[in-house]
């Protein structure tokens, strides 16, 4: 079997689960297909005075049930397809979390970790004026995503605010709290990731305190899933990023690989005992969390995986191909749309917070990110039980049912 590209594969799960609610096949229609891409040339000028030209994307998938939102990533294997697959899972990710939000995509082939500050704010700069007839607040908003962060969606904002002749601060999430930034939001994807871990273990009816975890990418998601997990009474068992991987079955000092990243941005600097980084997913835990980049379980490890449950931290680490092995072989894998949701909940509360005003404590924010991810959770269980599917099968059901309905009060313009 040869698995399929990444927009092939977004599309299979799309099938499978429209085939399995019967979806009206002029819906499927308009649902296999983005909405709009737009590709766009980047000339920059770099610090040694010569020009470089980029390339761009920026996909809107569906805008049905709101405006579009979705990360902006760089990173040299940015690709169209993947700008497509990514804004379609967005799409299903906003449904099931039932926000006023369709989904989108945007990236640069780049290596920033080879590019200046200068160079980056430049680069960012003017892909936001190449894609500024796509931006807006109640029309697409970005947020960051691979090797983006806070200040690059400062830079986004202000470019867009002086474009226009006003501060927008609703025109990207993600962005520091001086600026408008929610409080909550940078830690967002990975306690919505533990909340997911908490709730499947309530559900299964079993004990997270002492579960041995392994989590692919220590970055943002998987730092801070790690951090909140542990905190739970779990234990962080290897993790890795791309400087290497660590293992300990006595369990990783969390806070200090938190400090080793800080420091040095890469975890194999802290103490330990280091394994080849393709090992990391094949440990023999009770909990697997790949929260790196696409693909990373495939046709050729999914029947070495030991875990009992996968959750996917990352947007799509799991090929159709591979998820029929793992359903084989009994292991439960909680799929991306539900289980890194955390992120866009909080970034909706972000965008609410800038377009009224009014700002909210912390615990407020957590207690609203807690709400929303319980009660998807509960949906897609529920569904799962109600209809014999898989996990993902069921979060698909429930996004594109909601889907569904909107398409059934709005109709079709013209």
């Amino acid at each position: 079997m040869i698995e399929d590209s990444l927009a092939r594969k977004a599309k299979k799960q799309l099938y499978k689960a429209a085939k399995e609610m019967d979806m009206d096949s002029n819906l499927l229609k308009i649902l296999e297909k983005p909405m709009r891409i737009l590709k766009v040339s980047i000339p920059i000028k770099l610090d040694n005075g010569k020009i470089k030209v980029f390339t761009g994307f920026r996909c809107q998938y569906n805008n049905a049930k709101g405006p579009t939102k979705g990360g902006v990533r760089y990173h040299p294997e940015v690709t169209e397809e993947e700008m497509v697959a990514l804004a379609a899972w967005m799409t299903w990710k906003c449904s099931l979390l039932d926000l006023p939000y369709g989904g989108a995509k945007g990236g640069i082939i780049c290596d920033p970790r080879k590019l200046s500050e200068n160079e980056l704010e430049r680069l960012t700069r003017r892909y936001t004026s190449e894609i500024m007839p796509l931006l807006g607040p109640h029309i697409d908003i970005p947020a960051p995503d691979v090797y983006t962060t806070s200040k690059t969606m400062a830079w986004i904002m202000d470019t867009f605010s002086m474009m226009k002749g006003y501060t927008e601060p609703s025109i990207v999430t993600g962005k520091p709290e001086i600026l408008g930034g929610s409080k909550g939001r940078k830690e967002a994807t990975g306690r919505g990731v533990s909340i997911i871990a908490r709730e499947f273990f309530k559900a299964k009816k079993k004990n997270l305190k002492g579960a041995k975890i392994a989590i692919q990418g220590f970055g943002n998601v998987g730092g801070h899933a790690a951090l909140f997990l542990s905190q739970m009474g779990a234990k962080i068992v290897a993790t890795s990023d791309i400087s290497g991987a660590l293992v300990d079955p006595n369990g990783l000092d969390v806070p200090g690989l938190i400090d080793c990243v800080e420091k040095h941005a890469c975890i194999i600097k802290h103490p330990g005992k280091q394994i080849d980084r393709e090992e990391l997913l094949l440990q023999d835990v009770d909990i697997l969390i790949p929260s790196a980049l696409e693909n990373q379980i495939h046709l050729k490890n999914a029947n070495k995986i030991k875990a009992k449950v996968i959750i996917e931290g990352a947007n799509g680490p799991t090929t159709p191909e591979a998820d029929e092995i793992l359903e084989q072989k009994g292991i439960e894998v909680i799929p991306d749309i539900l289980a890194n949701a955390g992120g866009v909940v909080v970034s909706h509360l972000e965008w609410v917070q800038a377009l009224s005003g009014l700002f909210w404590e912390e615990d407020q924010v957590n207690k609203e990110l807690e709400r929303k991810m319980v009660k998807a959770f509960k949906e897609v269980w529920e569904k799962s039980v109600q209809k014999t599917v898989s996990l993902r099968c069921a979060a698909y059901l429930v996004a594109l049912e909601r889907i569904s309905e909107v398409y059934r009060f709005r109709g079709m313009f013209p």
